[in-house]
């Protein structure tokens, strides 16, 4: 049986209580820590398994989204895509048509079509099935 408050002298009640109200406020809800961005080497290497939408994302995406030094969330990168996946397909399409942030509107896919654009998005996120391979 644990000990409750009560069991405590007076005067130790008030200071134990606000020291468990800091540690709970401070504490991450046990969360994993956040994977460590992917490498250059992988990010170089990955592509979609599909060659027409390999060939877009070499043409289009890749100077970005493969560059920790653009800003722009990296393929595969499950830490830097979760929030904005959260935010749904059809968010982040619009993102991607219209441009957001350092985005250029269409990424600068000047052949892309609305399923293109859905498929590389999914591919970068990490999301769906054929995910992609390394060269």
């Amino acid at each position: 049986m644990g000990l409750g408050i009560g069991h405590f002298p007076k005067r130790a009640r008030v200071p134990m209580l606000i020291l468990l109200a800091a540690l709970a406020a401070g504490l991450p809800a046990c969360d994993p820590a956040p994977e460590a961005p992917p490498s250059v080497e992988t990010l170089a290497a990955r592509r979609p398994a599909e060659d027409r939408l390999a060939g877009l994302y070499e043409a289009s995406c890749k100077a970005c989204h493969a560059n920790p030094d653009s800003g722009a969330p990296l393929v595969g990168y499950a830490t830097a895509w979760k929030p904005r996946w959260a935010k749904g397909p059809d968010t982040l399409l619009k993102h991607t048509l219209e441009g957001f942030n350092g985005m250029p509107a269409g990424g600068q896919c000047f052949s892309c079509t609305a399923e293109d654009y859905q498929a590389l998005i999914r591919f970068l996120a990490g999301q769906g099935a054929g995910q992609g391979k390394t060269n």
